[in-house]
């Protein structure tokens, strides 16, 4: 049987259409663009006209995609929606347009449904043992999901407003990060996870999103992205801590041009959403992470 779903987040859109096969859920088709509709919501808390119609563009892409190649799905394609447009107070008005411009009617996702979905979606790429103890971690554009579980099972989820387009707004806007400006957005992230209720161990660390499997791409040296390779990589703390020293002092110009393969308009948001990833395993203890490319999209059709 098989299905398709869209997440909108504050700096990506995705597509996705798989099919349950066998208890086991396949990929047959991933599309990514970046149109960035949290831009300046964090500043604003509105959706700017501009983010908006790049959005709608990619929809209405995604859709003659879908037309020609699986127009049985068009009808049934679930598209969800989450921190960019939970915090604008224009929301109405962007959902009216997507569903005026597209025909879709978008599912505003809350913080805890977003983290629940996230868990369950992380999870579903992976080889998992079902007695096992889990924590996924989603870094998004606006805003970061913890999901704590035991093998499928969600125990509890939690959304904080920490993301790497929010703090790169907030914090690195107007200059090249410097060290003193990574130490603050290193005190922010640590200040807001002092507000999650400490997890109980032993469990696995397990990262999704683009922060993720952009740094994780890069750090395996793939020349194209292989979900497949990318799935179960073990992400080592010190690394990342590598590409945050080596990004400190770059413009995002000169970021992007060490990997524009996978850092290619990533270029000023990546050091942000690395930073929040390190600072999180740091709070955790954990000296590394598994990769999934598993998210939103997978967690709402399967």
């Amino acid at each position: 049987m098989k299905s398709a779903s869209i997440d909108i987040g504050t700096n990506s859109v995705l597509l996705l259409v798989g099919e349950k096969s066998n208890g086991r859920f396949n990929v047959l088709h991933e599309m990514q663009e970046l149109p960035r509709l949290g831009e300046g919501v964090d500043r604003d808390k509105r959706l700017s006209e501009e983010s908006q119609n790049r959005v709608i563009k990619v929809l209405k892409t995604y859709k003659e995609f879908l037309s020609d190649h699986h127009p049985e799905l068009v009808r049934e394609t679930i598209v969800t929606a989450t921190s960019a447009v939970r915090d604008a107070s224009n929301r109405d008005s962007f959902l009216n347009s997507v569903l005026n411009e597209t025909g879709w009617k978008i599912r505003l996702l809350t913080g805890d449904e977003e983290a629940q979905v996230t868990y369950r979606g992380a999870l579903s790429v992976l080889d998992t043992a079902s007695d096992e103890m889990y924590v996924v971690l989603d870094i998004g554009g606006g805003s970061t999901e913890i999901a704590y579980g035991i093998g499928p099972e969600l125990i509890s989820g939690r959304s904080l407003d920490i993301g790497s387009v929010r703090f790169t707004e907030r914090f690195f806007k107007d200059s090249n990060p410097d060290l003193s400006t990574v130490d603050e957005v290193r005190a922010e992230v640590r200040r807001n996870l002092e507000t999650v209720n400490t997890l109980k161990k032993p469990f696995s660390v397990v990262g999704v999103a683009g922060t993720v499997s952009s740094i994780a791409a890069v750090s395996i040296g793939l020349d194209r992205y292989d979900a497949n390779i990318l799935n179960g990589y073990s992400l080592e703390r010190s690394v990342i801590e590598k590409y945050i020293s080596q990004f400190i002092g770059l413009s995002p110009k000169e970021i992007e041009a060490i990997n524009p393969l996978f850092l290619k308009w990533r270029g000023d948001v990546i050091l942000a959403g690395i930073i929040i990833l390190s600072e999180f395993l740091n709070w955790c203890g954990a000296d590394s992470l598994t990769v999934s490319t598993g998210g939103i999209r997978h967690g709402i059709i399967t």
